[in-house]
This record gives structure tokens, C-alpha cells and sequence, in this order.
């Protein structure tokens, strides 16, 4: 899809594409869970590595630094976080990172206290600017906080949902990242961002793979504009979703 040729989809295709992959996947049902700081370092751990080796480096570094766990990571040598989180990856980066961002939450948060929780009582804007001023945090980082730890209104975009958003014309061809973001969370339905993020998440996954996406098994086939450039022209009726409406 040319990017001249783009515009913002209206709700009514939003809704659609929702309905679609919610026949699909379900609806996904995840409360809260109250812990900022926790989604914040498990968010950093995950970059560039997969969900299980995110996990193992987590669950080492809490066991590494139990009791008042962030506190004794942010007062910790800088190698001795790098040792617990090694099972994840590029752990040098990651363990200077993660102890430069929470002196930076207890250098600049209300009381200067190591803490996030103040910030279900901002708006999402001002939650948005505050985490995306702490070291090495970008827009999805931030969404993944605001959304999955405090119940408030973003919706990260990974790799994954980029990839689905653009084929599907969601997004913009091409669009940087924050661009990415924005239009993610203005065409997302109200209180629906977990299910959409998600679902569009699990597509990417399981379906509309980067390299070769399987459209003949889409159920998006006939409402996505890119079936007929991974499929070839004249066979995107072929898949057998086809005759679904």
C-alpha cells in the first residue's frame, strides 16, 4: 500500500478487523496487576530476546535480590545485575540500563521515592512524557507500564502488531514508531486496547508471519490489501476463509 494512498481507518473497519480476530482468538481477559516498576524491568529484559529467556533473567534477578527487590537492584554493582540477568541477553546493556533508570525514578519521582504507583493519578499524556524520559524507555515500553500494570488508556505496538497494523492499512507505511503509537491509540475502540493489542499480537504470531505470512489460512484474507501481494493477484479467493464474511 503506497503511503501517499493512506488514510486513518474509520471505526467502522477498526471494529470489523476487532470482530474478526475476536472469532479467532477470543477476547483476552488480563486485570492490572498493580506492579509499575515490575512491568517497566521485565519490559527492558525483553528486548531483543524471547518470552522465555525474559523470564528466566526476571525470575533470577528477583531471586538474586529478594525482599525490597528494586531498591537492592538500583543499589547494587552494576555486574552483579548483569550476572542474575545474563539468561536474557545482551545483559551488559540491559543491567546499566536498568539500574540508570531506577535512580532515575528516585531522582525525579514525588518524594523521591523509588516508586511508579503515583502515576495511575496522571492523565496518560503526562504518564506517557514522564516514563519516556527515563533512560533508555521509548513509547511502547511506556504503553506496556501505563497498560498492563495500571489499567490505563495505551496500547503498546511491537514488532508484531506493526507488522500486522501496516498490512492490514491500519497504519501509515513506513511511519516511525511514536507515529505508530499515536495511531494505535486513536483508532483503538474505548476500554478495548489489552484486547486489540493483544489479538493483534497473536495474529502476527501465529498467522501473518514477517517473512512469508500464511493468507491462504487468514481470517483477515479478504479484508487485508496485502493478501494479493504475498498470494499473487487473482488468488486471494482461493484461501478457504474465503467464503467468510
Amino acid at each position: 500500500m503506497s503511503a501517499t494512498k493512506w488514510s486513518k481507518p474509520p471505526p467502522r473497519r477498526v471494529r470489523a478487523i476487532r470482530d474478526r480476530l475476536r472469532l479467532v482468538y477470543g477476547i483476552p481477559q488480563a486485570k492490572p496487576h498493580g506492579h509499575p516498576i515490575a512491568e517497566l524491568i521485565l519490559t527492558v529484559l525483553s528486548q531483543s530476546t524471547n518470552d522465555r529467556n525474559r523470564d528466566v533473567a526476571y525470575l533470577a534477578l528477583r531471586e538474586r535480590f529478594p525482599g525490597d527487590t528494586w531498591v537492592r537492584v538500583r543499589d547494587a554493582p552494576v555486574d552483579e545485575i548483569e550476572e542474575a540477568i545474563r539468561p536474557g541477553g545482551i545483559s551488559k546493556v540491559k543491567s546499566a540500563r536498568i539500574k540508570s533508570i531506577l535512580r532515575a525514578i528516585t531522582d525525579t519521582a514525588p518524594g523521591r521515592e523509588l516508586s511508579l504507583d503515583w502515576l495511575s493519578d496522571r492523565s496518560v499524556p503526562e504518564a506517557q512524557d514522564y516514563l519516556t524520559s527515563l533512560p533508555g524507555v521509548g513509547r511502547k515500553t511506556a504503553a506496556c507500564v501505563l497498560l498492563f500494570a495500571l489499567g490505563m488508556h495505551d496500547v503498546p505496538v511491537d514488532t508484531h502488531v506493526s507488522r500486522v497494523g501496516t498490512r492490514l492499512g491500519l497504519f501509515r507505511p513506513k511511519a516511525p514508531f511514536e507515529q505508530l503509537h499515536d495511531t494505535m491509540l486513536e483508532i483503538t475502540p474505548p476500554d478495548e486496547e489489552l484486547e486489540f493489542h493483544m489479538n493483534l499480537l497473536r495474529h502476527g504470531r501465529r498467522t501473518c508471519y514477517a517473512r512469508r505470512p500464511n493468507c491462504w489460512e487468514c481470517a483477515l484474507q479478504r479484508m487485508c490489501p496485502s493478501a494479493a501481494e504475498f498470494m499473487g493477484e487473482g488468488q486471494v479467493s482461493r484461501g478457504r476463509t474465503s467464503t467468510t464474511h
